[in-house]
């Protein structure tokens, strides 16, 4: 029997609480949380356990943020980055997040974190554009121009990965703050 498990993750930023309660649905078959992964999430077999999941975002989390949650209840299972962090805790432990305002300022954070990313790859996109427009009129050779096209290319589709969480998480602000 297979003592690990991927699962796909639905996105962070579009899917964050079905994400967490599929994995609560895992623990209570014995398949808990590991770490992250590519576009998912590792699952180790285990005993099966009641537990909830609550994700959140704070880069350079030192112990004592660790501490904070630990007591109110929750147990740190796997941080990415050093930026973002899951944490379980038993059924009717008090939420992480429970009041607007700081939902508010999590999701803040949040596309902070994916905005500086996103403005990276934009401000290169933009040099990249530059650099084949300049070999286009023979200020530079051409295959300076081809390199620039391909690299282009290449940012264009990185630049999804950033860029659709920077405009889901700007969209779940701007629903919090009509509510």
């Amino acid at each position: 029997m297979k003592k690990t498990k991927y699962i796909v993750s639905g996105g962070t930023a579009f899917a964050e609480q079905e994400d967490l309660q599929k994995l609560s649905e895992y623990a209570k078959k014995g398949w808990l949380l590991d770490r992250f992964a590519f576009l998912g999430y590792i699952l180790k077999k285990g005993e099966p356990q009641d537990l909830q999941y609550s994700l959140d975002f704070q880069e350079n989390a030192d112990d004592e943020y660790f501490l904070i949650f630990k007591d109110a209840g929750w147990q740190h299972v796997c941080s990415e980055g050093n930026a973002m962090h899951i944490f379980s805790a038993p059924p009717g432990t008090k939420p992480i997040y429970s009041d607007i305002e700081t939902i508010i300022d999590r999701y803040k954070r949040e596309k902070h974190f994916v905005g500086k990313a996103a403005l990276s790859i934009l401000v290169a996109m933009v040099f990249l554009l530059l650099f084949d427009a300049m070999s286009l009129y023979g200020w530079l050779p051409e295959a300076v121009g081809t390199i620039s096209e391909i690299l282009l290319a290449i940012s264009t589709v990185i630049l999804v990965f950033p860029g659709l969480p920077y405009l889901a998480y700007q969209r779940k602000l701007k629903k919090l703050s009509n509510t």
